[in-house]
C-alpha cells in the first residue's frame, strides 16, 4: 500500500485516535503536523472549505476522510488492504 498522508495536530483527540488505529494495524503513513507546517495547514483549509478540520487523511486512491469515526476509518483501511492482497 502506498503511504497515506495524515494531516493533524498533536493536541487533537480525533487525530490521536486516528493515529492509534494506524499504529495498531501497522499501516505506514506520512504525518504532517499542521501547527508546524504552513503548507499542510493551507492544504487542510483548502480541502475543508477554509476550516482547520483534522485529521484530514489523504489515501493513495485519491479519496479523503475528514474526522472519520473509528468504524469509517477501519472500513476504509480494510478496503485498501483488500485491494493490495
Amino acid at each position: 500500500m502506498e503511504h497515506i498522508k495524515i494531516y493533524g495536530t498533536k493536541w487533537c483527540g480525533d487525530t490521536k485516535r486516528a493515529l492509534r488505529i494506524f499504529d495498531e494495524r501497522s499501516i505506514p503513513y506520512d504525518w504532517i503536523d499542521i501547527d508546524k507546517n504552513p503548507q499542510g495547514e493551507k492544504l487542510v483549509k483548502e480541502t475543508n472549505h477554509g476550516n482547520r478540520r483534522v485529521p484530514t487523511i489523504f489515501f493513495p486512491d485519491g479519496s479523503i476522510l475528514v474526522e472519520p469515526s473509528n468504524q469509517a476509518l477501519n472500513e476504509k483501511l480494510d478496503a485498501l488492504q483488500h485491494e493490495t492482497d
